[in-house]
């Protein structure tokens, strides 16, 4: 957990902002799947709502 602390403070204003893009598209394919019934772990979708939020705090830390 140290480890990914560390990699997202170094991340610059434009990594970070791809970065959310990234895990909104992510995040839509797992609500995809789990409205189909093929996400067997349903606690990714936990993770991933959590790590926008972290990202997005990143970014308004940053202004």
């Amino acid at each position: 957990m140290a480890d990914k602390k560390v990699e997202k403070e170094s991340l610059t204003k434009e990594a970070l902002q791809s970065k959310l893009v990234d895990l909104k598209k992510e995040q839509m394919n797992l609500r995809f799947q789990h409205a189909g019934g093929q996400l067997p772990k349903t606690h990714v979708l936990r993770k991933n709502r959590r790590e926008i939020a972290r990202v997005k705090t990143k970014l308004n830390a940053a202004k």
